[in-house]
């Protein structure tokens, strides 16, 4: 068998990859050692490099250094057709003069396969995105979500070792998008084909993927599961561009067993730990919503002024206005021994029993 050529579970390895080009993001000592048949999303604001580095795992692109590894096969100097990197973009990039299977079996064709078995192939993969009963239609006939999945097909087609997302649920609206995460991470998971997928979306690449990779500026700054990139960001980019963190600075001090934040405005916050930063000194602590109780006003409280109050099925969602005027947002949940404030009210602020807040260096 081809191992070029093989859908399976396939490890892909970039090594110390580098990419500095005129006009381009520059990409700064970037290593990922992806697992076989895992879903990687890479996620980031807009220029942060996730789609160079894209393209750079499918051939698409040179990097001026680093070695780009799939299986065990070293494939810098491969095309991308040779090296097995099959890719779906933005725009789905179908041939609008050519029928839905005539697309799907395009890459078999080029390849030299058999008309025959190209078509069977293109039936299969069809079938396989549950587009069986259009494939004598023109993509112009088709939706949006549609076009995707015949996209999807044609690189399926080929048996890629890896595959590429570029942004696939961009130009779909929001329930077709939910449809079409779920039907990729079925076929995902059918085949173990290993899936790295390129978004800006933090809810699209937290529910999704096996391990995410968050950029900035052409680096990565965090490389691990959703649940643990949620609960113990290694960097303040990290900890506010996903999800909701309130930003608290101060001064940290240990005390005995335990850590406290004396915050600006008055009040302190105790922690049991100080993580990723427990140095004394200036800091900021990013608490998320869920992190923070309502208590009453003591000495180691934050004084807070309750300004907003929205129920949100299970849970009420507090907006409070701190005394040096900062805004902070708390989730509570909706049950019966916890007390309901009301906007006006004035409370303590707390950190919940282990909760695991980040403490960054300020």
């Amino acid at each position: 068998m081809n191992t070029l050529n093989s859908t399976s579970a396939v490890s892909v390895r970039v090594d110390g990859i580098h990419h500095r080009y005129a006009g381009s993001v520059a990409l700064e000592s970037i290593s990922l050692d992806i697992e076989p048949g895992e879903l990687v999303a890479l996620l980031g604001p807009s220029g942060c490099g996730k789609t160079t580095l894209l393209r750079i795992v499918a051939g698409l692109v040179g990097q001026t250094r680093g070695t780009v590894r799939i299986g065990n096969d070293v494939v810098d100097a491969m095309p991308t057709n040779v090296r097995g990197a099959g890719i779906v973009f933005q725009n789905y990039a179908l041939f609008p003069h050519m029928k839905v299977e005539a697309n799907v079996a395009y890459g078999l064709r080029a390849r030299g396969v058999s008309a025959g078995e190209a078509s069977a192939t293109a039936r299969r993969m069809l079938d396989m995105v549950r587009m069986s009963a259009f494939g004598n239609r023109y993509p112009r006939e088709l939706s949006g979500g549609q076009q995707q999945r015949v996209a999807l097909a044609r690189t399926l087609a080929v048996k890629p070792r890896v595959l590429l997302l570029d942004e696939p649920f961009a130009a779909l609206d929001k329930n077709l998008r939910l449809d079409m995460q779920i039907e990729i991470k079925r076929i995902q998971r059918e085949l173990g084909i290993t899936t790295i997928l390129v978004t800006h979306d933090q809810e699209e690449a937290m529910s999704m993927a096996d391990r995410i990779a968050v950029m900035n500026a052409g680096r990565v700054e965090q490389f691990d599961t959703p649940e643990v990139i949620y609960d113990c960001p290694a960097t303040l980019f990290v900890a506010t561009f996903i999800g909701t963190a309130n930003l608290l600075p101060g001064n940290l001090m240990a005390r005995d067993g335990f850590y406290e934040v004396a915050c600006e405005g008055g009040g302190a916050l105790k922690l049991g730990q100080a993580l990723p930063f427990s140095e004394d000194g200036r800091v900021v602590v990013a608490a998320r919503p869920e992190h923070l109780a309502l208590t009453t006003q003591s000495d180691i409280t934050l004084s807070a002024t309750v300004e907003m109050v929205l129920p949100m099925g299970p849970s009420f969602v507090y907006e409070l206005t701190l005394s040096d005027g900062r805004t902070v947002k708390v989730t509570q949940p909706r049950i019966a021994d916890l007390p309901r404030y009301a906007a006006g009210d004035r409370v303590g602020l707390s950190l919940r029993a282990g909760s695991p807040a980040g403490v960054f260096s300020a």
